[in-house]
């Protein structure tokens, strides 16, 4: 269960008030024994009370002597910086609240001026809106508007910078596997190769196309082997 945070107030119960003096003076005694261990320095504690002749001192006192006097030897300056009395601290508490209530005024002023707005984008009329939120929707209408120019501006520069960059053509994807090795063909495997084009056929098909040498009369007539009627072209076999 957490523990019930303290008002920081003078307490008007006087045995209430001498408890907690008495509950928190130990406490600050083990706080100043822990901070003296953990960072290895010179502290000391004296705490006066009205109700005792003589202050609580740790961690003795002459040790609690020696830290004052090195204190007392020290610039003014010095020893002021960073001290803080109960008037200074309350003062800060203060300054602190003030800045976190107006830091939420801001932000529920802005609140009710995007509500505003919304409204009227959604067809209410301002014509009984007050001078101070008419204010605040012009405000923040110029800032809406100031951060779509500048977002517009920017994928312009976006676009400009992109279209003026080169790309570059895409590489041929690797092989995947052994590179096949070209194999040099021997002289019987050329000739066997020529002998299958078809352009050889087409020679043997139609042999005179292929031996006629000229024109006109001076025409060459490839020589026909009559004696053998297999090689004669107008020998017609009968069935």
């Amino acid at each position: 269960m957490a523990r019930k945070k303290v008002n920081l107030a003078w307490i008007a119960n006087d045995s209430h008030r001498r408890a907690t003096l008495k509950k928190r003076r130990k406490g600050l005694v083990k706080k100043v024994s822990e901070l003296s261990t953990l960072c290895d320095v010179k502290a000391c504690l004296v705490v006066y009370s009205p109700h005792e002749p003589l202050p609580v001192m740790w961690p003795s006192v002459p040790e609690a002597t020696q830290v004052v006097a090195r204190f007392r030897s020290m610039p003014e300056m010095e020893q002021s910086k960073k001290m803080m009395d109960q008037e200074g601290f309350l003062l800060q508490r203060v300054t602190k609240l003030q800045d976190q209530l107006r830091r939420q005024e801001r932000e529920n002023r802005e609140l009710e001026t995007t509500m505003l707005m919304y409204e009227g984008l959604a067809g209410r009329s301002l014509h009984n809106a007050g001078m101070q939120d008419v204010t605040s929707l012009a405000w923040m209408v110029e800032m809406k508007m100031k951060m779509v120019h500048e977002r517009i501006e920017m994928l312009r520069a976006q676009r400009v910078e992109a279209s003026s960059q080169v790309v570059p053509a895409a590489a041929a994807p690797p092989v995947e596997g052994p590179v096949p090795v070209m194999k040099e063909k021997t002289p019987m495997e050329a000739a066997m190769e020529a002998l299958e084009r078809p352009s050889w056929f087409m020679d043997v098909m139609n042999p005179n196309d292929s031996m006629i040498y000229g024109g006109g009369a001076g025409m060459m007539q490839p020589y026909i082997d009559h004696t053998n009627p297999w090689l004669d072209p107008c020998y017609l076999p009968f069935k």
